[in-house]
């Protein structure tokens, strides 16, 4: 695949959340319209609120995908809502009007707690057989447990567990299948009831957050190997490159601050190599007296020839040329607010990237909140958008001034030929503005799909 043509997207589905924030309001389903030429040009134009408060959104994926592709009855007219925290699953109806989507139906936690014994969903991906596979944190006490609720595909009815055997990971978090290798492969953040009310330094070197790569044998859907990287290395996003043949992909750890390549061997087993380290930073005046980058978003271009991720408490987002997937080479940089910009609480005293600390982050005459979290890339390579909430209660801790003034959806624009990211000072969505007060946006999906719902076989 060298580029995908598509036309280019006009409107974006972000979740808000309003958990954590001190207003009782429920979470919604924002549409926002990013097409240049509109009269409502960077607004959110829809907001479906969900019925019940504390949810939690987080990711979103759909009912069907390009594994479907060539059966003409399948389209993608529902995204799927899973709630990190009440382990609720909403179903989104986007097929009847894309601009104003409506819900279509609830699965009730009762349903994933006893069919299934898990809880905390997190990553949705669809399969090839029409049914829809959601990743989880734990199980319905709060304890690590990485398993995968089964969705029907039609009813949306619960149907079980994916995974097979008796084996399975202490936690979940996301996953990314790729069956011409017939390998699964999901991560692990953490044991949700300790990480769900904050971040808790004293969690550290007690087996609390992850550190593996769990690989599952695609076909018999078992639990076959574990790639460590690290104590409290905490790895989240996984990418496969996009080509179905590839047998390599990288997945970005949190804690650890680093990008992995993980491969198949000559032997047949998987693998991982550290290709990224962004060195911690010492400092006076934060939690701890080393501040981590906070790698915790990572995507990979269509064309698989870019790899970008986003350093949620440094403040940056960065793209590397991935040519030779094993020595990534950094190509474009730029600084998007975080907990180190001058004239804040936080004194850097040793900086081994930074001649000096960054300014703060202005917009539109804002100054941005938080940092860079979670992005999303146009599928032509041009355009990679941002948004600056984490997840609730991480955000209230670390950027208390992002539960008062609101979340942000920024827009980069992309060098596709030599690399390089520099800001569209035209483009802002303030989520402090909203009408029943400031929210925090998550992840992005385009109507369609996008590089990360995508998945070739």
């Amino acid at each position: 695949i060298s580029v995908l043509k598509g036309p280019r997207e006009e409107i974006i589905y972000v979740p808000c959340i309003y958990r954590n924030t001190g207003r009782k309001k429920p979470d919604f389903l924002a549409t926002v319209d990013v097409n240049p030429k509109s009269p409502h040009y960077c607004q959110v134009i829809h907001r479906l609120p969900m019925p019940n408060v504390g949810d939690e959104l987080h990711h979103s994926g759909w009912n069907a995908c390009s594994s479907c592709f060539g059966d003409a009855t399948k389209k993608r007219n529902r995204l799927i809502l899973p709630s990190l925290i009440s382990s609720r699953i909403y179903v989104v109806d986007v097929g009847t009007d894309l601009r104003a989507p409506r819900l279509f139906k609830v699965v009730n936690p009762e349903d994933v707690f006893w069919k299934c014994d898990l809880g905390y969903p997190h990553t949705s991906h669809c399969l090839g057989s029409g049914e829809i596979m959601i990743s989880t944190l734990g199980d319905p006490a709060g304890n690590g447990k990485g398993g995968f609720i089964l969705l029907d595909g039609e009813t949306f009815e619960v149907k079980g567990t994916w995974e097979k055997g008796d084996k399975t990971p202490p936690m979940g978090y996301d996953f990314w299948y790729q069956p011409r290798h017939n390998v699964l492969i999901s991560t692990e953040w953490g044991i949700p009831k300790c990480l769900g009310y904050g971040f808790d330094p004293n969690d550290l070197k007690k087996g609390r957050y992850g550190r593996r790569l769990n690989v599952w044998d695609w076909t018999t859907h078992t639990y076959v190997q574990a790639i460590d990287v690290g104590e409290d290395a905490a790895p989240l996003e996984i990418r496969f490159l996009h080509n179905p043949d590839a047998a390599e992909g990288y997945v970005g750890c949190t804690i650890s601050s680093a990008i992995h390549r993980f491969y198949k061997t000559q032997e047949g087993d998987w693998a991982a190599e550290k290709v990224i380290q962004v060195p911690s930073k010492k400092v006076e005046g934060w939690l701890l007296p080393d501040m981590p980058g906070f790698i915790t978003d990572i995507l990979i271009s269509l064309d698989d020839r870019f790899l970008y991720f986003s350093n949620w408490l440094h403040g940056d987002v960065r793209q590397y040329d991935i040519s030779d997937t094993r020595r990534p080479r950094l190509v474009g940089q730029v600084f998007l607010g975080g907990s180190i910009t001058k004239g804040g609480p936080v004194t850097v005293c040793r900086d081994e990237e930074l001649q000096r600390q960054p300014d703060p982050f202005f917009i539109k005459g804002k100054r941005v909140p938080g940092g860079p979290q979670m992005i999303q890339l146009s599928l032509d390579g041009k355009r990679l958008y941002v948004t600056t909430s984490l997840y609730s209660a991480w955000d209230r801790q670390f950027y208390p001034d992002l539960i008062r003034d609101g979340s942000v959806m920024l827009q980069l624009d992309v060098d596709t030929e030599r690399g390089g990211l520099t800001v569209n000072e035209s483009f802002l969505v303030d989520f402090g503005q909203e009408p029943n007060g400031p929210c925090l946006a998550h992840e992005m999906r385009y109507p369609g799909g996008d590089c990360t719902s995508d998945i070739w076989v």
